[in-house]
């Protein structure tokens, strides 16, 4: 194999689509408006996101646990608004269980974090086998420390704690199981993601590198931060060439928004010398930052009640309660990650779904489970999700959704009379969202003359090849009875023929 910058190049198994952006683009909106999507993104649908680094080693609340164990005296949310005059419980559970974080700071999880059972193969197949399309490690987390070689930091997983470069296994392995490959960068938070106080670490110029440097409480970063953000966003790029580059929040902060169109074409750019179509994703959380079509907008923890022009993805994790793994992660289950992956396809969205590695390097059980049942599902039903496009509308059904960040825990499981619908080429695919204990499915939208429908229903037939079915249309609906065959838990697809 051929290898550039240490990662497999585009002889390895990945899918070589013909280029879309191959027109080189200037730093500016209407230069970059002439940006499109690739078509290899809209029809993958879905992806693995993975939250691992020392903030794995405490496993205690969630990834944010570098941030609330130096909260000893108020509690702050990340705008700088006070949430409580009291010590965190995390503090109080750092002091306990390891000390004072003057004593024991984040910076001493580091070299506990061995991550002595990890193999990024056996990672790799697993997400193949949950019938993921793409996976995307966390490059750097708020905490500031790189699970990668870089040159900008000497906090990174090749000189301490693994002592392995994390980034690059992983895409050599995704790319040889023709996964694509992404990264993302959370980077931008660190400058007030600490607080700095006498006699914690946090204030120990040795450790500016890792905690940043002191400053007024939740200032904007300045230049000598942004160039840093800057130059280990570009190490990131350079050096493992990712399919996809995936930012948290904070990059919509205004210090940052003279950056968006540098990185924007720098990355493009790139992704035309690598003769590849790359995909830029952000959040948007406190502004319009990217025009609607320059990026890929992403939905943290949320989805969108309606179907969306421009192809979009929710980033969501297996915990219901955590990225990373803690010792008292809460999965959800198959069932539900299943229904929200089909409800946010059918609306032309794409799930990157979290897993939460223990800090030795092992997938949980449960975990593997939940990707596995997920895989088999796929493996039925597939056909109506990968290389999908929306209909002409979503679905129908009583159950509503919600949209935007942090709405998943507000929606209602969907039901049985809930049905979500999509199309490739002359197929349509309907999609019950769960199954009917009498074996029986009522569609409206597919009734005899509606306006939806270009022609007749001429067969209808279950994507489970033993399933036997029963269906007719009528003025009100089209009625599908399941006589046998129908042995799946979850969510379940047919797919219609239309006679024009």
């Amino acid at each position: 194999m051929l290898l550039i910058g240490g990662i497999v190049s585009a002889c390895s198994s990945v899918p070589q689509q013909a280029i879309q952006n191959d027109e080189p683009f200037d730093a500016n909106w209407e230069s970059l408006g002439n940006y499109e999507i690739p078509a290899w993104f809209n029809d993958a649908k879905f992806g693995i996101f993975i939250h691992w680094g020392p903030y794995s080693v405490p496993a205690y609340s969630s990834e944010w646990y570098p941030r609330w164990m130096y909260m000893d005296s108020a509690q702050w949310n990340p705008s700088g608004e006070l949430i409580k005059a009291e010590p965190s419980w995390i503090y109080e559970h750092h002091v306990k269980t390891y000390g004072h974080p003057g004593e024991f700071g984040y910076k001493d999880f580091i070299p506990m974090f061995k991550a002595e059972k990890f193999n990024a193969k056996e990672w790799v197949s697993l997400f193949k086998k949950a019938g993921a399309r793409y996976v995307v490690p966390v490059a750097e987390h708020h905490d500031a420390f790189a699970m990668y070689d870089s040159k900008f930091t000497r906090w990174n997983s090749v000189d301490m704690g693994p002592k392995r470069d994390v980034l690059k296994e992983i895409a050599i392995e995704a790319k040889q199981e023709g996964l694509y490959f992404g990264a993302s960068s959370h980077f931008a938070f660190n400058w007030n993601y600490f607080t700095h106080k006498e006699g914690f670490d946090t204030s120990d110029p040795e450790f500016y590198d890792l905690y940043s440097r002191p400053h007024d409480h939740y200032a904007p970063a300045d230049q000598e931060f942004l160039d840093l953000w800057w130059n280990r966003t570009k190490d990131i790029i350079d050096n493992y060439e990712p399919d996809i580059l995936w930012f948290d929040f904070i990059l919509d902060k205004e210090e940052f928004v003279p950056y968006h169109t540098k990185l924007a074409a720098y990355y493009y750019n790139k992704g035309i010398d690598w003769n590849k179509d790359v995909v830029l994703q952000t959040k948007n959380f406190d502004r319009e930052s990217f025009p609607e079509g320059t990026n890929v907008w992403d939905i943290e923890r949320g989805k969108s009640a309606d179907i969306r022009k421009l192809p979009w993805q929710t980033d969501t994790s297996i915990g219901k309660n955590s990225w990373c793994y803690t010792t008292d992660w809460e999965s959800k289950d198959a069932n539900t990650l299943i229904d929200d992956l089909i409800d946010i396809v059918s609306k032309n969205g794409n799930m990157l779904l979290n897993v939460g590695p223990k800090a030795d390097g092992t997938i949980p059980e449960d975990q593997a489970e939940i990707l596995l049942q997920m895989g088999e599902w796929l493996g039925i039903n597939g056909d109506a999700i990968y290389g999908t496009r929306p209909w002409l509308v979503a679905g129908e059904g009583p159950t509503e959704v919600k949209t935007g960040h942090h709405t998943e825990g507000t929606n209602k499981e969907l039901t049985s009379e809930d049905f979500r619908f999509t199309q490739k080429g002359d197929k349509l695919y309907i999609i019950a969202m769960d199954i009917a204990e009498d074996g029986e499915y009522f569609v409206k939208s597919f009734a005899d003359g509606s306006e939806l429908i270009e022609g007749s229903v001429k067969e209808v037939k279950s994507l489970m090849q033993d399933t036997k079915l029963e269906w007719k249309v009528t003025k009100e609906g089209l009625r599908i009875k399941v006589i046998s065959g129908l042995s799946i838990d979850y969510a379940c697809a047919f797919e219609v023929s239309i006679k024009k």
